[in-house]
């Protein structure tokens, strides 16, 4: 059976984490793809400003 992640990232006292997806657009086609990367909550405004 397969692990949940999401088990694992909520435990008391930890770092909460949040999920940030970026569309971003490819210079060769136009298209958009997205990124996603799990932050720490703290970090959110950094990442997106980026």
């Amino acid at each position: 059976m397969a692990k949940k992640v999401v088990a694992t990232l909520k435990k008391e006292g930890g770092v909460t984490y949040a999920k940030v997806i970026k569309a971003v657009r490819s210079e060769k086609t136009g298209a958009y793809t997205f990124k996603e990367e799990m932050v720490p909550s703290q970090m959110v405004k950094e990442v997106l400003k980026k």
